[in-house]
């Protein structure tokens, strides 16, 4: 006969009632306690600023009007640059990361040419801002070595049809640079989803490699695809500090717009447009964020 265990204080058995429970909370919450006091910081309380001054004009009264100068003129043309960018580059860096993905992947789980890209895409993925700028100009700016050479050597001048790299051309090539990758980071886990057992029971079935990508490969990968293309281009539609060091004039895209009315001093006293751009971006980078969730939700199906 089996003796019955003791499960009172000390004999290893639950604890009291209405302690563990409570104090286990408590601790959650001075856990994650600094996260929330970072996001209400630096996340919450400029969003409900942006919000508040975009339904304001200068004298702090409610108006629509500041909203409504978005849908004309340059400010519309910025949100049509900026998208045409995002857009641009995401499909880009999307195409040329899966296939490096793909690559990564067909090789040894193990092997030197995995890891070696894997530590490249993790650096390269958060080289922005002024490095990036610079770099691009000391390779191929107006005295950069890729265009001295070029022109030294084949008498090619890149700047024959005028100022390419401070343009939208120029953004989507440096843009592009991080966001392949960026996009060999978030997309590699699901193509080392795929399992071989797949593609052996279509080639058993008599399949060929076509059929397996357009019926079991391609529809699993889809919604991954899509879903790290919306990220990417969410990432370069907020992208600024790159843009704010290599274009020096004018304001070709919505962020260098908000940069404007911030810190300049010609639109002096406009900063609730400033504001109105600000949260345009932010419904932008929302609605695609939020698909960005959905997708990941249907992938989630096949892991």
């Amino acid at each position: 006969m089996v003796a019955p265990v003791d499960t009172s204080a000390g004999g290893g058995g639950s604890a009291a009632p209405g302690r563990g429970p409570s104090r286990r909370s408590w601790t959650a919450w001075l856990v994650v306690a600094p996260f929330l006091a970072y996001v209400g910081t630096f996340l919450l309380y400029p969003t409900a600023l942006v919000l508040a001054g975009a339904f304001q004009d200068d004298d702090g009264a409610f108006t629509l009007a500041t909203l409504a100068t978005l849908t004309e003129g340059v400010y519309l043309q910025a949100f049509l640059r900026s998208v045409q960018l995002s857009a641009l580059t995401a499909l880009l860096g999307a195409v040329l990361g899966a296939l490096l993905s793909w690559a990564v992947a067909s090789g040894k789980p193990e092997g030197v040419t995995r890891k070696v890209v894997l530590a490249a895409s993790g650096v390269l993925a958060q080289f922005g801002g002024v490095p990036l700028a610079f770099a691009f100009l000391a390779t191929v700016g107006f005295q950069g070595l890729v265009t001295r050479f070029l022109a030294d050597t084949f008498g090619v001048d890149l700047f024959a049809t005028g100022a390419w790299l401070f343009e939208l051309p120029g953004l989507t090539l440096v843009y592009t640079f991080f966001q392949i990758p960026l996009m060999v980071i978030v997309f590699l886990p699901a193509v080392d989803g795929l399992r071989p057992q797949w593609r052996e029971a279509t080639e058993s079935l008599g399949g060929s490699g076509w059929t397996y990508w357009r019926h079991v490969g391609g529809p699993i990968l889809l919604p991954a695809f899509l879903g790290s293309a919306l990220l990417l281009f969410a990432n370069a539609f907020s992208a600024y500090a790159t843009a704010a060091a290599l274009v020096s004039q004018g304001s070709p895209i919505v962020p260098l717009q908000i940069r404007g009315f911030l810190t300049g001093e010609v639109l002096l006293g406009q900063e609730n447009l400033g504001k109105a751009l600000g949260l345009g971006m932010i419904v932008v980078v929302g609605v695609t964020m939020g698909l960005y969730a959905l997708l990941q939700r249907r992938f989630a199906r096949w892991q």
